[in-house]
């Protein structure tokens, strides 16, 4: 049997809108990939998805790469997860959400980045993908300038470790924020950002921006309550008050939208666990 170099786990529920996008871009990788297995792990899925993910077997089959869909009937992304890490069987594992386009170099970098014999995390180069709503663009035009997600390896909807990086815990835990979680368990110097880009769908309209911020900050909460040594590794770049000024005077109508997007999040308390904004 060849041995398997990366396992692409890719949760999906009710993403039929997505999921060829993000297939598509998997198989239509370059350079030295070595041998991949995707896993599609749908779960509690009522459109489309299975099918459309079942269609691409044959095109992976065709490069020598296998792609199987686990068909759950329990919704939960962290269910899905854990049922895809019991099924892979690659040396390192790369955890994609199924709204993630990757351009065509990205397996290799991420494959040569953990080809290290000590535990490692690896991330793609964030784009916010074109929005539709004016008031995401506006938001989208800061956020990505903040020091945090300028500073590398943010990992949103895209992480990848090797085998001694998955050695770092167990099955994943019930969180809110599974790619905040997993990147808190390396230290800065272990964590790796590749030049290859994935693009990351921002939520679209002013309601579903605060709600996915609520969710996002609720989920810090929480793994500062179950697991405050992790914060150790965080060495998040602050947002002073130069930073602020210099946003808004740079793109100052993003800048009126992501503080009101900040107020309205500040509000009203999140609400207990998981929330989707599309």
């Amino acid at each position: 049997m060849t041995d398997i170099d990366l396992s692409v786990i890719i949760p999906a529920h009710d993403e039929e809108a997505w999921i060829d996008r993000c297939l598509s871009a998997l198989l239509a990788q370059v350079g030295e990939t070595g041998a991949v297995e995707i896993l599609v792990v749908a779960n509690a899925c009522r459109d489309r998805t299975v099918s459309l993910a079942e269609g691409y077997a044959p095109q992976a089959a065709a490069r020598g790469w296998t792609l199987r869909v686990l068909d759950l009937p329990q919704g939960g992304k962290i269910l899905a997860l854990n049922a895809g890490d019991q099924a892979a069987t690659g040396r390192s594992r790369v955890y994609l959400d199924a709204d993630i386009a990757c351009d065509p170099a990205l397996l290799a970098q991420l494959r040569a980045a953990l080809a290290v014999a000590a535990p490692r995390y690896a991330t793609g180069t964030l784009a916010v993908a074109p929005a539709r709503s004016w008031v995401t663009r506006a938001y989208a035009s800061v956020w990505r300038r903040l020091p945090f997600v300028r500073g590398g390896a943010v990992g949103a909807g895209l992480f990848a470790v090797n085998r001694d990086g998955r050695s770092r815990w167990g099955a994943f835990p019930p969180v809110i924020s599974d790619d905040t979680f997993v990147r808190l368990n390396f230290a800065p110097d272990e964590r790796f950002e590749v030049p290859a880009r994935y693009h990351w769908p921002m939520v679209e309209g002013f309601a579903n921006l605060v709600r996915v911020r609520r969710r996002q900050d609720a989920g810090v909460a929480e793994l500062r309550g179950l697991y405050p040594a992790l914060f150790a590794n965080e060495a998040k770049a602050r947002l002073t008050p130069g930073d602020l000024l210099r946003l808004a005077l740079r793109v100052p109508l993003g800048f009126v939208v992501y503080l009101l997007v900040h107020i309205a999040v500040r509000l009203r308390p999140p609400a207990a666990g998981w929330t989707r904004g599309r």
